[in-house]
């Protein structure tokens, strides 16, 4: 009777225990990782050493798996009364102990809240402060005859999000070398009166990079000339036979609110000046602003003035700063394109950077005019290098007729191929992933493109990244196009030019004037005997990289002083780059 007694205790004991323990657990959360399981310890006699419930002491333990400090190592009284009473009264004892039992887990449940409590609401704390505590979530389980309590378990970490990774080497600006913008409106300079001696009409001619230089500069010689300038008027004769106006590419409100201070700018010759027969000039290349101010008294004499050509037609150097800082103002602030071609202009560059924040804007010259024009066919075809000999003998006003193609690449003198580009940014380090948007006309050959495509499969033009409802008004205007790719170009992370032209230099000094965006500049020469000697096995690519790379670490469109010239024609051009004249470096006083 007293074996069965004991014998039958002991579940209804352990039921008390988990109960006790469930209830425990459910007040406080550990931040322990590690599963809680409860041990049933059966012993067939009394021990030397027993808990409150008479047994399974590790069911007493707290919750970080110690002995809770109200056990203490005790005789049992109760099993021995028990024991001794099975027969007569066991049963009247052992609800007695149940009852014991219960009262002292009520103390122990107690205890272990409170202790617990004040340590969760420290750990609270700790992860709002410190950031280091881990995440610990409760998760609830079914009760079952082999499941005694509840699980935790570590489902994740609070982790402070890591910093930005440094941006490679191959996305990031050269240094400034302390440079900044100044072309601030010096207080003497500015215009308090519309009185002027004339009007000037311009015309420009060129493409629209061509053009925009070439406004900029009559800006100047306005100033110069003390007369008002006519909104000018934009060649429609020239390559693309684009009819657009001044007003339809350039916002000629802020044109005008811009300049307001420096010059008078009109929409039209006034009413009493239209019959006027005007002096009409091309004014002299590289002029000097002595010749400018000597044809102010032809202005006044006249009345009005026509330039037929505003293309390079003021020096590059030896002027006043005023002057170069006003040219500047008017191309880098005053001649703004309009709000629909902003706009497009803009969502081509979001969409760029939709899910890769760098792109190459790389202007592939590799054109047909172009190509004509230099007499290069290098990677053509004999049917199409015909195609461009017979179209350069048909252009009158292009001089040079008869050219050695292969001589005049070795010299450094063509576009590179499309192939030649491909290879060139490989070698300068840019992945196959990277995105690229050609910033030209339509690429001239058959198969030209293929190997370009191949190493780089990223490739994008306007065409290919507006939809066709967003280029419809767009589509017959090629300088308004023209005007969307210079946006793209001088957004992009990268320029990338394959031959100078009008649009590789306005784009390269506004992007100096930007603060020194990321502009290469491939140096063709060498890289026309580098690749040959690629291409013939006496160079492997590992030395073939290093060289290209060893070659254009100083051609990346960091800050240096324009470079001159023997003659005006053969300095460096100043919308190149604007230094000096536009970026200066700030001079710290000493004290």
């Amino acid at each position: 009777m007293a074996a069965a007694a004991t014998t039958s205790t002991t579940p209804a004991t352990a039921t008390c225990c988990a109960s006790s323990t469930s209830s425990s657990s459910s007040s406080s959360t550990s931040p322990g990782p590690h599963r809680r399981r409860l041990v049933d310890l059966e012993r067939a006699d009394d021990s030397s050493y027993c808990s409150c419930c008479g047994g399974a002491a590790d069911a007493c333990d707290d919750a970080d798996g110690h002995a809770a400090p109200l056990l203490t190592p005790c005789r049992s009284p109760l099993l021995a009364r028990r024991k001794r009473a099975a027969g007569a009264g066991g049963h009247a004892w052992w609800m007695r102990a149940v009852v014991l039992c219960l009262l002292g887990l009520v103390a122990v449940v107690g205890f272990l809240g409170s202790s617990h409590g004040g340590r969760r609401g420290g750990g609270a704390g700790g992860a709002d402060g410190a950031g280091g505590e881990k995440l610990v979530q409760r998760v609830e389980v079914a009760a079952d005859a082999d499941v005694m309590g509840w699980t935790e378990e570590n489902l994740t970490a609070l982790t402070r999000r890591p910093p930005d990774p440094p941006v490679p080497e191959i996305w990031t600006k050269p240094e400034s070398g302390g440079y900044s913008q100044c072309i601030e409106r010096p207080k003497n300079q500015r215009r308090t009166n519309d009185a002027t001696v004339g009007y000037l009409i311009v015309d420009a001619n060129g493409g629209l990079n061509q053009m925009r230089m070439g406004i900029s500069d009559m800006v100047a010689v306005a100033k110069i000339m003390n007369a008002s300038l006519v909104l000018p008027t934009l060649d429609h004769q020239s390559f693309w036979t684009d009819p657009s106006d001044f007003k339809d590419i350039f916002d000629v409100d802020h044109f005008k609110e811009t300049l307001k201070e420096d010059i008078v700018v009109v929409d039209s010759l006034p009413p009493a000046y239209r019959r006027v027969k005007p002096y009409v000039r091309a004014p002299t290349s590289w002029s000097r602003a002595s010749f400018y101010r000597d044809f102010s008294k032809i202005l006044k004499k006249f009345k009005v003035v026509r330039f037929t050509h505003t293309d390079s037609r003021i020096v590059n150097n030896g002027l006043a700063p005023s002057l170069q800082r006003l040219r500047c103002r008017a191309n880098y602030e005053a001649l703004q394109y309009r709000k629909e071609i902003q706009e497009l202009g803009t969502t081509l560059v979001e969409r760029l950077k939709k899910d890769s924040n760098h792109y190459i804007a790389l202007h592939l010259r590799f054109e047909k005019d172009m190509l004509s024009f230099t007499g290069c066919n290098h990677n053509l075809t004999a049917h199409e290098a015909d195609e461009l000999t017979d179209m350069r003998l048909k252009v009158r006003h292009w001089k040079e007729k008869e050219i050695n193609s292969e001589e005049k690449r070795l010299q450094g003198g063509c576009p590179m191929t499309p192939r030649e580009a491909a290879v060139f940014l490989k070698a300068m380090g840019y992945p196959s992933s990277t995105k690229i948007y050609i910033v030209a006309g339509e690429i001239y050959g058959a198969h030209s493109m293929d190997a370009l495509k191949a190493e780089y499969p990223n490739i994008y033009t306007h065409y290919s990244l507006a939809t066709v409802d967003e280029l419809e008004p767009f589509e017959l205007y090629q300088n308004r196009l023209a005007a969307v790719d210079y946006i793209v170009a001088l957004q992009s992370d990268v320029f990338v030019y394959t031959y100078d032209g009008n649009m590789a230099r306005a784009v390269q000094g506004h992007r100096r004037f930007e603060g020194f965006r990321k502009t290469i500049n491939p140096d063709r020469l060498k890289f026309v005997e580098l690749i040959d000697k690629l291409d013939e096995g006496a160079v492997d690519w590992a030395e073939f990289q290093s060289e290209v790379r060893k070659h254009h670490e100083n051609r990346l469109g960091g800050p240096y002083d324009r470079l001159p010239g023997e003659s005006p024609r053969q300095e460096e051009y100043f919308y190149s780059n604007p230094i000096p004249g536009c970026l200066c470096k700030k001079v710290q006083s000493v004290k």
